[in-house]
């Protein structure tokens, strides 16, 4: 009797000894078929490279980009809001996207619901340069990284921002006014100027003006005889144009802050009789398709580009960023300038 208790318990530890080999041969099986995503994938609290999070981001920790967009309020715009959504996408990144309709208030509750959200990396384009410190403080104390895209911000505290992508908006007012002096160095009489700006208070508003003022104050009888707002759109530049052929008979000269601005004021001089880009000479600012027809139909004469495809230099940007790289503080786009004879030769190859 007793023989065959200690029988049965052989037979039950012999039993259990083969149970653990089977279960321990069954887990290395699992991990050399399979190397494993959570092997490759980052710890918790880890960066990935930049070329995981572009090409695969983890499963568990997919990279989150908030962005507050300005608005739709021109050709420009929609364009440099393609760029962001495709790019975003083509990178595999989580895109949280709002529309502000040109409003300070409604980009500045984008942050702040991308801040609670707990997003990786939050980016925008002010509407304005100014008001954002307390909110930018917000998520630099949230941990959340902040990259400006298209348009500054005028705080004194450089480290609530890591960087600014977009173009130089001085440079461009430069590049108006020097075409301008050109054309009219032989020029004895006053050139009468008129101008359409953008969105107050907007840093391409205040940089575009501030640069082709600059430019053509060494010419005396170069003169800007009246300047308002027309807030970067179509319908605004026609209305505040027709205001200013009322109020002034004789215009040379028709400088606009971006090519809807510029669209809209040629309905207007058309409508009042006059031929754009021959009775009143048109610069204009950004380069979308639409001002390309314009040009190459001789109705705009010059055309200072602003690039809008900032979607891949923003991706990168925020790559690196979460790659623990140090980067610019200030990334410029690189632009061109065209006359209307550029403009026929480059519309077949616009993208925008």
């Amino acid at each position: 009797m007793i023989q065959v208790r200690k029988s049965g318990y052989m037979l039950a530890i012999l039993v259990i000894l083969m149970l653990i080999v089977t279960a321990c041969g069954g887990n290395n099986s699992n991990n050399n078929a399979s190397p494993s995503s959570s092997a490759a994938a980052p710890a918790q609290g880890e960066k990935a490279s930049p070329s995981e999070s572009a090409a695969a981001p983890a499963a568990d920790k997919k990279v989150t980009l908030g962005f507050a967009q300005v608005g739709a309020e021109s050709g420009w715009r929609s364009a440099n809001t393609k760029s962001v959504q495709e790019s975003a996408a083509e990178a595999g990144f989580d895109l949280k996207f709002s529309d502000a309709q040109q409003k300070q208030e409604n980009q500045i509750k984008a942050i702040r619901s991308y801040i609670q959200q707990k997003v990786d990396v939050i980016s925008f384009s002010p509407v304005v340069e100014s008001g954002w410190d307390t909110v930018l403080k917000e998520a630099k104390d949230a941990g959340i990284p902040v990259i400006l895209t298209d348009r500054a911000v005028d705080s004194k505290d450089t480290s609530l921002y890591v960087t600014f992508i977009g173009s130089d908006f001085v440079e461009e007012g430069r590049r108006a006014g020097k075409w301008l002096v050109d054309k009219f160095k032989d020029e004895k009489g006053d050139v009468n100027i008129v101008e359409l700006q953008g969105t107050t208070g907007s840093a391409p508003a205040i940089d575009r003006k501030a640069g082709f003022e600059e430019t053509i104050k060494s010419s005396a009888n170069l003169k800007v005889i009246a300047s308002q707002t027309a807030e970067f759109t179509r319908a605004k530049g026609k209305e505040v144009m027709q205001a200013f052929l009322k109020a002034n008979k004789d215009i040379d000269v028709l400088y606009a802050h971006n090519d809807d601005m510029a669209l809209g004021a040629i309905q207007a001089i058309e409508a009042a009789g006059l031929k754009p880009g021959e009775d009143i000479i048109i610069i204009s600012i950004d380069g979308v398709k639409d001002g390309f027809v314009a040009a190459s139909e001789g109705k705009i004469n010059f055309i200072v580009e602003c690039n809008p495809l900032l979607g891949p230099q923003l991706m990168q940007a925020v790559n690196d960023v979460l790659a623990g790289k140090e980067i610019p503080k200030r990334i410029v786009t690189e632009e061109g300038v065209f006359t209307s004879e550029d403009a026929k030769r480059e519309l077949p190859n616009r993208q925008y």
